[in-house]
């Protein structure tokens, strides 16, 4: 009998150079994503004055923390907000996981009747929105959530959007047989939920907490429509920077016309940039954390074998 033998094909330099551009393409894709950010932290340590003078600067003409320091002359004001915005968005995030994990789950399941009944009446507000007027009505006259820090998590602890991604990747995920043997196994619905289903759906449930973690940091406007002067202790961060911003801009309205008193004005541009900074700072190191769960909760489902 003839032996036949298999040459496994070389690599060849034109692949090789194809990866080479790639990998440099895509370097430079990062590189270009990240100068704005270089930019607006290089811009919150310049000094007002450089600044206005000669622009937005990758090296900054004058060094200067004066947008920081004022911002620290706050006192307790932006510590207290800090921690307020962390507490709001870890509470916020962990109790919508805990409510639309399980809803989704049992929408899901082909043996609950009811599914597509309650799946038309959640996507319900998704067309046609109550408004701010009853919204607004309901928590305040009704659930009584003025000036509590319920009014802050409550109007988004759920959202039907990611009630149906959940529902989705329980669909395509889990297999009916998983779920039949571990019956016969004795397990209950909540074991094969919490023992099974979530550890399979990590991805998803990871995906939804970004999802909820992004909103509920960069909410201020439950704020602005139950929070009240009289309570600012309750105030979450963005809140206390959009406050600071008005303030800032006031003050340099008034110095126009001040101009022969010695009237102290704020920096206004590096200000703005600190503010940046300080928002967007705990999100960037959260994000890798979060990055790989991200990607797969997003690309699952999309090639179904």
């Amino acid at each position: 009998m003839r032996k036949v033998s298999f040459v496994r094909p070389k690599d060849s330099s034109l692949t090789k150079k194809g990866n080479r551009m790639a990998v440099a393409f895509f370097g430079v894709l990062i590189v270009l994503a990240f100068l704005p950010v270089l930019l607006v932290i290089m811009s919150s340590v310049s000094s007002e004055q450089s600044v206005v003078q000669y622009g937005y600067r990758f090296i900054p003409h004058e060094f200067s923390l004066d947008a920081f320091r004022y911002m620290g002359e706050s006192g307790s004001t932006i510590p207290r907000a800090f921690l307020n915005s962390v507490m709001i968005t870890a509470v916020g995030t962990l109790l919508g996981l805990a409510i639309m994990c399980p809803c989704a789950y049992a929408l899901s399941r082909k043996e609950f009747a009811e599914s597509k009944l309650l799946m038309i009446f959640f996507m319900i507000p998704m067309l046609f929105s109550g408004g701010l007027v009853s919204t607004y009505m309901v928590n305040t006259q009704v659930l009584h959530l003025k000036n509590t820090y319920l009014a802050l998590i409550l109007p988004g602890l759920c959202s039907t959007w990611y009630l149906m991604m959940l529902r989705n990747y329980f669909i395509i995920s889990i297999p009916d047989a998983l779920i039949e043997s571990a019956k016969l196994d004795g397990a209950n619905p909540f074991q094969i939920f919490w023992m099974i289903a979530m550890p399979i759906c990590k991805p998803v449930v990871m995906t939804v907490a970004v999802f909820q973690i992004f909103a509920y940091w960069n909410s201020w406007y439950p704020a602005l429509l139950y929070i009240d002067s009289n309570h600012t202790e309750l105030y979450p961060l963005q809140y206390v920077l959009v406050n600071m911003e008005r303030s800032i801009q006031a003050m340099n309205r008034d110095a126009q016309y001040l101009s022969g008193m010695n009237s102290v004005v704020p920096p206004t541009v590096t200000m703005r940039m600190a503010m940046v900074v300080i928002v967007t700072l705990p999100i960037m190191i959260l994000f890798p954390f979060f990055q790989r769960f991200l990607k797969t909760g997003l690309t699952i489902g999309a090639v179904k074998e």
